[in-house]
């Protein structure tokens, strides 16, 4: 899983436009992009939606951004979209560990209503929307076997802060927001699932587009999420390994296979050691597996 493109529950030909884009998965959005006085009429449409294509063979994953469980929304949304059977939740303003396991018990509640197997649906966490969330991002793992990413976001932690803004004038995340990503990515490294990086605002700016693409990339997410179906393709090809780093994973697995008591090794002149074994690996695993673990 490389890209997560957000599009509204509501938004009609964007669905379409949506499934036509190269996202890995899709985010149907019930909670910032639908006004009040909308909620339930899109909670219709999303079910809708799943229903039309959960069957299809060829589809991406399909997600659903619920409401956070603080607002009273969140049961509302879970009764109408969980009998459809999305692959997975996006529960905003998750508070640490408790919080998924909150959002466990209420989806396991409708799975069975539903006649569903226990756990079918899993749970991305969005981890860092408030100033709560921050300190408790360290809390994530053994919450729920529902649990399969975590991901990050400033625009509501900048509220929740007071701040005029999130990046500076060359659109680099300013130290407040720098901090919350990095402990979504140790977070996520805790909890042992993937973590996936924010949305790039800025849709029009490939270039600023495929620079923070591959920080993110250098510094260990896995993916990121999209805001307009443009930003998918330079997404997926930064988040795709390329095949010579394929190639250097396999030559690294293959030659401490080959020396199974060695801490050390040397190819082509460069040194090795059991940190380039261990990320040589999640290479290649990531590769064969192509998707969130747990299978969401």
């Amino acid at each position: 899983m490389r890209s997560f493109l957000f599009v509204p529950a509501d938004g009609g030909k964007k669905l379409d436009k949506a499934m036509a884009s190269g996202a890995d998965a899709l985010i149907v959005d019930l909670e910032d992009s639908i006004a009040p006085e909308r909620k339930d009429a899109a909670r219709k449409l999303a079910a809708a939606f799943l229903k039309e294509t959960i069957g299809q063979a060829a589809r991406p994953r399909l997600i659903v951004r619920v409401n956070a469980i603080a607002t009273g929304l969140i049961d509302d949304d879970l009764d109408a979209v969980v009998p459809a059977r999305p692959d997975a939740i996006l529960l905003p303003k998750a508070e640490g560990g408790a919080a998924v396991t909150h959002a466990d018990a209420k989806i396991a509640t409708r799975e069975a209503i539903a006649g569903l197997d226990d756990g079918c649906v899993k749970i991305i966490a969005l981890a860092t929307e408030t100033a709560q969330a921050l300190f408790l991002a360290g809390t994530y793992r053994g919450s729920s076997s529902r649990l399969t990413g975590l991901t990050w976001g400033a625009e509501d932690l900048s509220a929740e802060l007071g701040a005029e803004a999130n990046r500076d004038a060359d659109g680099q995340f300013l130290d407040p927001y720098r901090l919350a990503r990095v402990l979504c990515l140790a977070g996520a490294a805790n909890a042992q699932v993937p973590a996936i990086d924010t949305v790039y605002v800025d849709f029009r700016n490939d270039a600023g587009l495929r620079r923070e693409c591959e920080d993110a990339r250098r510094d260990g997410f896995s993916a990121k999420m999209a805001i307009h179906p443009a930003q998918v393709a330079i997404i997926n090809d930064v988040f795709t390994p390329k095949p010579e780093a394929i190639a250097r994973a396999e030559a690294i697995v293959a030659a401490f296979a080959a020396a199974p008591g060695a801490g050390t090794i040397g190819i082509g002149g460069v040194m090795y050691d059991r940190p380039h074994l261990a990320r040589a690996r999640q290479l290649l695993a990531r590769v064969a597996g192509g998707g969130l673990s747990g299978g969401a």
